[in-house]
C-alpha cells in the first residue's frame, strides 16, 4: 500500500524511544537522507543501554549468524533477514568505525575496551547529531493513522506528521529506565495482537526458608542445573549466583531464567554443585582427610571449612547434624550424606520476580503481524517496529543488545526506502 500523496525531497521519519533500537532506527534512517524526528521524554538518551552489563555494556556476541539465532529461544526465524543484514560483525564494525574500540571477552561477549556503557551511548548520540535528527522531548501518546497508514504520532506537548513510524518503545522491564510498557498499548490501539509481556533474564522466587537464611550470600565458581518437572535439563552452566530474601538472583539465575518458559504448565527445580572442580570420590576423601586432622573437633568446623559460614546452619540442617557432633562421630553414611549434599545442593522455585526487575521482557508485538524482511506493520502500512517491543528475546552474552540493533538497522532502513518518495 502506498499512503503517501506527493513527491519530497526528504521523507519525514519519526522514531518513538530513545534506547538502542531507537537510534539505531534514527540514525540509519537519517543516513538514508530522511528527515528523523526522535521521541524520548528522558533527560538522556540510552538510559537502559547505560547500565547494561553492569555499566560496561555487552555490545554483542562475536559469533556466526548461526549461533545468535540457536540464542534466541523465541521466534529466532523472524529474525533471520534482520541478522543476514546486520551481523555482530557489522555491529562491531559500526562502532569501531564511530570511534570505539572494542574486545572480546569469554563466551564471544563484546564490550568496548573502556569498559563503558557512556561510550557506546555517547558515539549513539553524537552520531545522530551529526545527521541533524531532531530529538524531541516528549512522550507519545498514540501512533495517528488515515486509510491504513501510518501519518504521525500525537505526543504530550504536539503532534509530530510523519510518513512512516518506527515504533522503539523497549518493553516493561526497569521502568524507571523509560520502559513502561507504552509501546504495547499503542501498538494494540492501531490492531496489533500483543504477546503477553513476562520477565526474561530474571531472578527466580523460592518458597524454601533457606533462601532467606542466606540472604546476601554470592556463590562463585559454582555450577546451577535446572531440571523441568519431568527430570529433564533445561539449563546448565558455570558461573556465580545470589541469595536473597525472595530466593535467587545473580548471572547463572538470570541466564537460566529464560530457559525457565512454562510455569503455567510446568515446574522447575535448581541443583548447585558447590564443588564442580571434584567428583564425588575426590570430594569425599578430601572431607575424610579434614576429619582425620580434626578428630576431636566440631562437625561445624568440618563444614565451615567447605563452604561459606552462612551457608553452615543450613547444611547441618539439612543433614540433621547436632552442631555438637564432634568429626571422630561422624559415619560413613553421614560423610557420604554430605558429599551428595555438596554436589546437588537442591533449590526450590516457584516463578519468576515481577518483570519490572526483569533484564528483558519475553513477549510483546505479534512477529507474526511483522514484516521480517522490513519490520514495517501487516496491518498499518508505514508502521515498523524495533527491538525489546518485539516478541522475541534471547539469552545473556550480548544477544539482545543484538537484536536491537539488527532491528533498528532493518526498520531505519525499510522506513527510509520504502514508500513516500514517489506520489501513487
Amino acid at each position: 500500500m502506498m499512503c503517501s500523496a506527493y513527491r519530497k525531497m526528504s521523507k519525514k521519519i519519526v522514531v518513538v524511544g530513545g534506547g538502542a533500537a531507537g537510534l539505531m532506527a534514527a540514525i540509519t534512517a537519517a543516513e538514508q537522507g530522511a528527515q528523523v524526528t526522535l521521541l524520548e521524554p528522558n533527560e538522556r538518551l540510552c538510559k537502559k543501554l547505560n547500565i547494561t552489563g553492569k555499566g560496561r555494556c555487552n555490545v554483542t556476541n562475536n559469533c556466526s549468524q548461526e549461533e545468535l539465532l540457536a540464542h534466541v529461544p523465541r521466534n529466532g526465524r523472524f529474525l533471520y533477514s534482520a541478522f543476514s543484514r546486520f551481523s555482530s560483525q557489522d555491529t562491531m564494525a559500526f562502532f569501531e568505525g564511530l570511534g570505539v574500540p572494542l574486545k572480546t571477552e569469554r563466551g564471544g561477549r563484546v564490550f568496548p575496551q573502556s569498559d563503558s556503557a557512556f561510550d557506546i551511548s555517547d558515539a549513539l548520540r553524537n552520531r545522530m547529531q551529526k545527521l541533524q535528527v531532531r530529538w524531541a522531548h516528549d512522550r507519545a501518546l498514540s501512533i495517528l493513522t488515515e486509510d491504513g497508514c501510518a501519518v504521525g504520532v500525537k505526543g504530550e506537548k504536539e503532534t509530530y506528521p510523519a510518513e512512516a513510524v518506527i515504533l522503539a518503545t523497549g518493553g516493561m522491564s526497569y521502568p524507571g529506565t523509560g520502559s513502561t510498557g507504552d509501546g504495547y498499548r499503542m501498538a494494540q490501539e492501531v490492531g496489533h495482537t500483543i504477546v503477553t509481556p513476562t520477565g526474561s533474564l530474571v531472578p527466580l522466587v523460592s518458597d524454601d526458608a533457606d533462601c532467606a537464611a542466606m540472604q546476601g550470600l554470592a556463590l562463585k565458581n559454582v555450577e546451577l542445573t535446572a531440571y523441568n518437572r519431568k527430570k529433564k535439563v533445561v539449563f546448565r552452566e558455570f558461573g556465580e549466583m545470589l541469595f536473597t530474601h525472595f530466593g535467587v538472583s545473580g548471572p547463572l539465575v538470570l541466564s537460566a531464567s529464560a530457559h525457565l518458559r512454562d510455569w503455567e504448565k510446568d515446574s522447575y527445580r535448581l541443583v548447585v554443585d558447590l564443588k564442580p572442580a571434584l567428583d564425588e570420590q575426590q570430594l569425599d576423601a578430601r572431607i575424610l582427610r579434614d576429619v582425620g586432622e580434626n578428630l576431636n573437633r566440631d562437625v561445624e568446623k568440618i563444614v565451615a571449612g567447605l563452604v561459606h559460614r552462612s551457608m553452615v546452619p543450613v547444611v547441618l540442617k539439612r543433614l540433621a547434624l547436632e552442631p555438637g557432633l564432634k568429626a571422630n562421630s561422624l559415619t560413613r553414611g553421614q560423610r557420604h550424606q554430605l558429599v551428595e549434599l555438596l554436589k546437588r545442593f537442591e533449590i526450590s522455585v516457584t516463578g519468576p520476580r515481577p518483570v519490572k526487575e526483569a533484564i528483558i521482557t519475553s513477549g510483546g508485538v505479534k512477529v507474526s503481524e511483522v514484516q521480517p524482511s522490513t519490520m514495517e506493520s501487516k496491518k498499518v502500512s508505514g508502521l515498523y517496529f524495533a527491538g525489546e517491543l518485539l516478541d522475541v528475546d534471547a539469552y545473556t552474552g550480548g544477544f539482545n543488545l543484538q537484536i536491537a540493533w539488527a532491528t533498528g538497522r532493518q526498520a531505519g532502513r525499510s522506513a527510509a526506502e520504502n514508500r513516500g518518495n514517489e506520489y501513487e
